[in-house]
């Protein structure tokens, strides 16, 4: 075999092993996913949340919504997050140094004033510059603190600071919250017994054209924006086969930056949210998990597949770009803070199999899909590709995927079926078929970018600008 022959050989060899290795991977996400939704259902289909709601063993939980220039939809926002059915829980908004008139418009909606306050700095965060409280006894559980810009983790840090709940749910304040989200999040931690829960992760919905009113969901639609609709698709996907699959097994790394329930001392004992990082929910979850790790503490990571968060997703390229190249950062930093867990059978399942599935799966596929295409590129010019082969390969390679989609759709469908008009469903199953044509791609681009500006050191979270619910839509 000449040199030539035998680099072509390890080159195609090494492209079918991954092919392979992440076919398979999808389809046991697939099944474990299916298997643990069926399992959540059935356990959970006569359970009465409502005796939560008057127990006086629920915990406090501490809502800390961080708010950077968020006026455009913080008080309808804020009053989501103030008619949750839970008996036990306080409203922390952050105030981080914004710009516009995001707390112009708390202290005059919900009419307050400044308190004093003081607080131990359990967790570094920049200067408060004040607490504020509201007179009108209706909001008495809200408080709303105005502190330095620092960023979203620096902010989360501040709420987490000034809350006194046994729990803190960290969101992001421009969703929109189930009702009944907390009792079904704080359901996991009350039942604890063998392991203690540190963290549990909830769905996150797109609310792009649903009814909003007074803070609350009152219809769902599916976006008429394409790319938010290729976003549905995605996060259905994301959510309901992948992160409910590695919750079964108990190898999350990720919960969510829009809707996270933590132990509180857990979080302080692991420092709080890193600042040095873009990716601060992934890295936050990971640490913790870490320290349980090293201190040999039984523990668990746990999550809600119940459509418990509806938030606003990007209609714009220019912003949807954004979001995912601060996301592949974030996941290239998270991974490097911790590579001590690479392969390292002292973390367990973790070590062995969640890190290196992000490792080779999250992080290196868009890098080693841009060089596949490369070298397919490059093959076509030597005339080294049998085409009716090449193309064979590639239907399966589609259809794979596309089944992959539609799996996710029918499992959201068979479970809580939001979307029951025929027209949404078959939107949903377009989308799902022109996706891997042009949303991936996309996708991949900016991750790619993402992966160039990691090396250069840039850190900027990128601006997102925000339509508002009922906004107009974006083209």
């Amino acid at each position: 075999m000449s040199t030539s022959e035998l680099f072509f050989f390890i080159v195609n060899t090494a492209i079918l092993v991954f092919a392979v290795v992440i076919s398979i991977s999808y389809l046991w996400l697939a099944l474990m996913s299916s298997s643990a939704l069926k399992k959540y259902i059935r356990n959970t289909r006569y359970v009465h949340f409502d005796s939560y709601v008057a127990s006086p063993l629920a915990p406090k939980v501490s809502m800390i919504a961080p708010a950077y220039n968020e006026g455009l939809t913080v008080v309808e926002n804020v009053k989501s997050l103030l008619a949750l059915r839970y008996v036990n829980y306080e409203v922390i908004v952050i105030n981080d140094g914004s710009k516009d008139d995001t707390i112009d418009k708390l202290i005059a909606s919900f009419d307050m004033v400044r308190t004093h306050f003081y607080f131990e700095e359990k967790v570094a965060c920049k200067p408060v510059r004040g607490v504020y409280r509201s007179k009108n006894p209706a909001y008495s559980n809200l408080w709303v603190v105005d502190k330095e810009n620092g960023g979203k983790a620096d902010a989360l840090n501040a709420g987490i600071n000034v809350a006194n709940g046994e729990f803190v749910a960290c969101i992001d304040v421009d969703c929109i919250i189930e009702p009944d989200a907390m009792l079904r999040m704080v359901k996991p931690m009350m039942e604890a017994r063998k392991k203690r829960v540190i963290a549990s992760g909830g769905v996150v919905r797109i609310a792009n054209n649903c009814h909003i009113e007074d803070g609350r969901l009152k219809h769902v639609n599916l976006p008429e924006n394409q790319l938010a609709m290729f976003q549905v698709v995605e996060y259905l996907r994301a959510f309901i086969l992948g992160r409910m699959a590695w919750a079964k097994i108990d190898g999350l790394l990720l919960i969510s930056g829009a809707f996270g329930l933590f132990d509180r001392e857990v979080v302080i004992q692991a420092g709080g949210y890193d600042h040095k990082t873009v990716g601060e929910d992934m890295e936050l979850v990971v640490r913790m998990r870490r320290m349980m790790h090293e201190r040999k503490e039984p523990y668990s990571v746990t999550f809600i597949p119940d459509p418990l968060c509806w938030t606003e997703a990007p209609e714009s390229k220019q912003i949807l770009g954004r979001q995912r190249n601060r996301w592949t950062r974030g996941t290239i930093e998270t991974l490097k803070f911790h590579k001590v867990m690479f392969f390292n059978p002292k973390f367990g399942l973790l070590g062995t199999l969640s890190y290196p599935y992000w490792f080779f799966f999250e992080w290196m596929a868009p890098l080693l899909e841009v060089t596949g295409l490369i070298y397919t590129i490059y093959l076509f010019a030597v005339g080294h590709i049998n085409l009716a082969f090449f193309l064979l390969l590639l239907a399966m390679v589609y259809l794979f995927a596309l089944n992959i989609s539609l799996f996710a759709i029918y499992s959201d469908l068979k479970t809580y079926d939001l979307y029951k008009n025929k027209r949404d469903q078959w939107r949903m199953i377009k989308s799902a078929l022109i996706e891997p044509f042009l949303f991936h791609p996309f996708v991949v681009f900016h991750a790619i970018l993402g992966n160039r500006d990691f090396l250069t050191g840039k850190k900027a979270w990128g601006q997102m600008t925000r339509t508002g619910f009922g906004g107009p839509a974006k083209k």
